[in-house]
């Protein structure tokens, strides 16, 4: 499967071309309103596919080195404190072949060597998250599923700079049916 860092910089990477992509895909701009009828926007053969939006979750997948990679994400709904030139938060539930229930969260900055990140779910005991550059990712990414399917809202706690906590919330409206269309689209085999 790769080194902790190397998935950790695949899954970055969708991210970004989810967050940057992804967006222009499901929002018309002014240009495509204007001229829908008489042209049609160029199809985006790398670039992500939208399976859709389903409450505060979308899903979408996209192809890395021909392999396709399915994921549900949504982006935190509240983050306290707000941190100057923090990047987007973003938690993804990821399928791809050999690797099933990837959760991870980007956090928009980089945390400090050995962090972990404690997520609730409601009430349920934590699940631990392991951190690596800007991203935390689930030790038993099934487990922390299981409790997302079951709960309605998300808390990250993790170490901020100079080591005070930050807590990005995260709801789960709408979860059940993003991640279904992702495992949909990637079944597992």
């Amino acid at each position: 499967m790769g080194s902790p860092y190397l998935l950790a910089m695949r899954i970055i990477i969708a991210f970004l071309g989810c967050c940057l992509v992804l967006p222009a895909l499901t929002t018309p701009s002014l240009a495509q309103t204007r001229h829908a009828a008489s042209s049609k926007p160029a199809p985006s053969p790398s670039g992500p596919k939208s399976l859709g939006k389903f409450g505060d979750w979308q899903a979408a997948t996209h192809s890395e080195s021909g392999t396709l990679i399915c994921y549900a994400f949504t982006r935190a709904a509240s983050s306290a404190p707000a941190i100057a030139g923090r990047g987007d938060i973003v938690l993804t539930v990821t399928q791809r072949p050999g690797a099933r229930d990837t959760v991870a969260i980007s956090a928009g900055l980089a945390y400090a060597a050995g962090a972990s990140v404690a997520v609730m779910v409601d009430q349920q005991p934590p699940v631990d998250f392991y951190t690596a550059q800007r991203s935390a990712f689930a030790r038993d990414g099934k487990a922390a599923v299981a409790a997302f399917h079951k709960g309605k809202r998300i808390a990250a706690k993790s170490p901020g700079p100079k080591g005070a906590p930050v807590i990005d919330q995260f709801s789960l409206n709408g979860f059940d049916a993003a991640y279904a269309a992702a495992v949909k689209a990637c079944p597992g085999k």
